[in-house]
């Protein structure tokens, strides 16, 4: 089955390390969630810090195959998995939630 992209996540890299986090991941947590803003809010939330003090992060996306990816990365797994929505982002290869859904 062809790699496809699931939801927006982040990649906490200060956090200590999940259990069942993405298998590409080898320290800190992923969350993720319908868009990145939201992720953001749960992460405030739940560990009571601003979101200029939650270390090292990385804004990417989680796949079908249980793997983290860049915003790049996502952008042609989503092409080839033929994702896309018609929204025109320009010459941008980067993926936002909003080219998804």
């Amino acid at each position: 089955m062809k790699e496809y992209i699931l939801c927006a996540a982040i990649w906490y890299k200060d956090c200590p390390l999940g259990l069942y986090g993405p298998k590409n991941i080898d320290r800190g947590i992923v969350l993720c969630g319908h868009r990145h803003p939201g992720i953001i809010h749960q992460h405030v939330t739940l560990l009571g810090k601003s979101a200029f003090q939650m270390g090292d992060n990385e804004q990417g996306f989680l796949t079908s195959t249980n793997r983290f990816v860049s915003r790049e990365e996502a952008f042609d797994i989503a092409e080839s998995a033929n994702q896309l929505n018609d929204r025109t982002r320009g010459t941008s290869r980067t993926l936002f939630s909003e080219d998804l859904y």
